[in-house]
């Protein structure tokens, strides 16, 4: 058995700098077959920093406080709080706080722990192409997130 407080969870942010409170609660606990992690969004900070999907994992996301906001590429969702939204794998997703309020929820991936970089894509802006495409995810070594185009290759960072 493994026990833990949130108060005792260290703060583990997303390299874009996206949210201010992240505590990756299955780290603490050890799980190997899902992801839990606790968040806090204050005004205009999201859970993941854009539209991306996993096609390694579900996620759930449970509203503890507040009003979250998701965006899939065809519609629009406020969840409120004590309310859940589900996302299955290979769906685009986004989701933040476009309120004045705080919000504080759960996020939930399953299954593993950790989704596979191979596995995530983003929906960004392609220079070489000229519309949205899907650009594979990594992280580099000083642990920001590089992206490139699935289409054409190019990688915006080089």
């Amino acid at each position: 058995m493994e026990k833990v407080a949130l108060d005792d969870v260290r703060i583990e942010n997303n390299p874009l700098g996206v949210h201010s409170v992240r505590k990756p609660v299955s780290d603490a606990l050890g799980t190997t077959d899902f992801a839990f992690n606790y968040f806090e969004l204050q005004p205009g900070e999201s859970f993941s920093g854009g539209m991306h999907r996993h096609h390694d994992q579900e996620e759930l996301f449970y509203i503890l406080e507040g009003t979250a906001t998701f965006e899939t590429p065809e519609e629009v969702v406020d969840v409120p709080e004590d309310g859940c939204i589900r996302f299955e794998p290979g769906e685009y997703q986004t989701g933040g706080n476009e309120t004045d309020d705080l919000v504080r929820g759960f996020a939930i991936g399953a299954p593993d722990s950790r989704h596979d970089w191979d596995e995530l894509d983003a929906l960004v802006y392609c220079t070489e192409c000229e519309e949205e495409t899907d650009h594979g995810m990594g992280l580099t070594d000083d642990g920001q997130f590089s992206f490139t185009c699935r289409e054409c290759g190019n990688d915006p960072q080089a």
